[in-house]
This record gives C-alpha cells, structure tokens and sequence, in this order.
C-alpha cells in the first residue's frame, strides 16, 4: 500500500473527499515527525511508539576494500509496534 492507496482508504472509512482525508494524513505525518525531530515519543495506543535512539560511533568494513573505517554516532527513529499490529 502506498500513500495514495492509504489516503484511499481514509477517505471511504472517514467519510472523508480524498482531497480531506490527504491532508488529514500529511498533517498527521507532519506532526509525528515534529515531535521526532524535537526529540519525543509519539505513543498511539494499540498501533505503536516512535522515539529516538542514539546509536554509538563504531568500526566497520568497506566491503570492497575490506579496510575498517570509522562509523559516526548518530540519532535513528525507532518504532515498536503496539498489540493491535502483532500477529
């Protein structure tokens, strides 16, 4: 599914117009990645939680030349997923 399919489905489960239900979803996104970025969780009950995690500075190897290079510190988003997304 893609964007344009999930804006789709928002609209016929909302009762929405497409054009509505799409900016209702990049609002939504919008507001997720704020959050994110400002460094906060975002926990939606049920779907799962988003948060930021430090991952350390560490060694690694060029495959190609199977040298080690320096890997930097850096921050990535983490996503766990709530009980109404595990099977």
């Amino acid at each position: 599914m893609n964007k344009t399919d999930l804006v789709a489905k928002i609209a016929e489960g909302a009762g929405l117009s497409k054009v509505d239900a799409k900016k209702a979803l990049e609002a939504t996104l919008d507001a997720i990645t704020g959050a994110v970025k400002a460094g906060d969780k975002v926990a939606l009950i049920g779907f799962g939680t988003f948060s930021v995690a430090e991952r350390a500075a560490r060694k690694g190897i060029n495959v190609l030349t199977k040298k080690t290079i320096n890997i930097p510190a850096k921050k990535v988003v983490k996503f766990k997923a709530g009980t109404d997304l595990k099977f």
